[in-house]
């Protein structure tokens, strides 16, 4: 087992295209090329993390936040991020992390989050935009169905709950081969026209060179025509946040003692609406920092929203319209830790995979 094999499943559940522009996902250092020893799970790679992984024998740490997130000018060992990158150099381990990758996709940290609540009819809560491409191209007639089902094979054409998606039409392409081309049909220095079908499929970012090579391999012609064309459509698998219901509404203050129970908090920061006597059914939730989404989850008709990091000045806005159930950052995103375990194991049924005892919440309630 290499460690790009594992990588490899982490990004074929959470393809570093889904990160968000400011983000550093993806590998932060080391070699993929070896064969891992075992793979260490974590929120957060810090020295402790580190030497857990040298004594347990794990070349591989997967963590939720990048360890890398700001360029370093300098390893000196003067920050805990310094010590961390020169020990996992000196002792060949690997450092791979999937942030916001993760948090975006299907089955990720919101998701995640949703399920242990039991949240029913659950959808995202803002569906990424700017994350597919129409792709475009003409075959004849006699292959349009081989073409366009290596394709579907390839990730082309999902949309939704629903596969093998496209749009075909028929009509008549014409080009003439010169001297030095190989055409399929038609003879050299001559005009020819053919029988074409344009087909049309929606592909996703993270999947277009895959598709791009299926469609190669399966297209007949020499010179196949194409295109590759940016959409700005949301795609509603994808996103950040959830958005969803409970199987019976609960007055604020059971919610919150839910809430505490579920993710294994010990006080969690909520508006007025805690003390209301409002009933709880919609819920919204994001797992880390996610306040900037506030707006999103009370457009969507939620009764109340989890998150962390939530500002004084958002509790002051929402203090008698929301329930903010701000549970604490590392609390909200400890979950990371089992889908890299589930991703992993049900690939990799036999590997040792563990979770670092060293991880700890940084902020301690007194």
């Amino acid at each position: 087992m290499k460690i790009s094999d594992l990588i490899g499943a982490i990004e074929d559940a959470a393809p570093r295209a889904l990160q968000e522009s400011y983000d550093n996902s993806g590998l932060q250092l080391g070699d993929c090329g070896r064969a891992c020893t075992g793979a260490l799970l974590t929120v957060d790679v810090t020295p402790a993390v580190v030497n857990e992984a040298i004594e347990c024998g794990c070349n591989l740490i997967i963590s939720h936040h990048p360890l890398l997130f700001n360029g370093l000018k300098r390893i000196t060992g003067s920050t805990d991020v310094e010590v961390s990158v020169a020990l996992a150099l000196k002792h060949d381990i690997t450092i791979y992390s999937a942030h916001t990758s993760i948090d975006s996709a299907p089955g990720g940290i919101s998701w995640t989050m949703s399920s242990m609540l039991g949240l029913k009819n659950a959808k995202v809560l803002e569906p990424a935009a700017g994350k597919m491409s129409k792709l475009v191209t003409y075959v004849p007639v006699s292959h349009a169905q081989s073409v366009r089902q290596a394709m579907f094979d390839a990730g082309a054409g999902h949309i939704g709950n629903y596969d093998s998606c496209s749009y075909n039409i028929e009509g008549s392409g014409t080009f003439r081969a010169l001297n030095g081309a190989n055409p399929f049909v038609g003879d050299l220095n001559r005009i020819h026209v053919e029988n074409e079908t344009r087909i049309e499929v929606i592909v996703p970012d993270w999947k277009t060179r895959d598709v791009e090579q299926a469609l190669l391999a399966a297209h007949p012609y020499e010179e196949p025509a194409y295109e590759f064309l940016s959409i700005a459509n949301p795609c509603k698998s994808i996103g950040l946040g959830c958005v969803g219901d409970l199987e019976q509404p609960l007055a604020a203050t059971d919610f919150v003692d839910l809430v505490k129970s579920t993710f294994g908090v010990p006080v969690a920061r909520c508006t007025n609406v805690v003390n209301s006597g409002r009933l709880i059914k919609r819920v919204g939730l994001c797992g880390g920092s996610g306040s900037s989404m506030i707006r999103s989850a009370v457009g969507a008709g939620a009764d109340a929203y989890i998150t962390s990091d939530t500002s004084y000045h958002n509790f002051v806005d929402m203090a008698d319209r929301l329930l903010i159930v701000d549970i604490g950052h590392h609390e909200s995103e400890s979950c990371s830790k089992a889908i890299f375990y589930r991703i992993i194991t049900e690939k990799f049924p036999n590997f040792a995979v563990r979770y670092a005892h060293t991880d700890y919440n940084p902020i301690n309630y007194v």
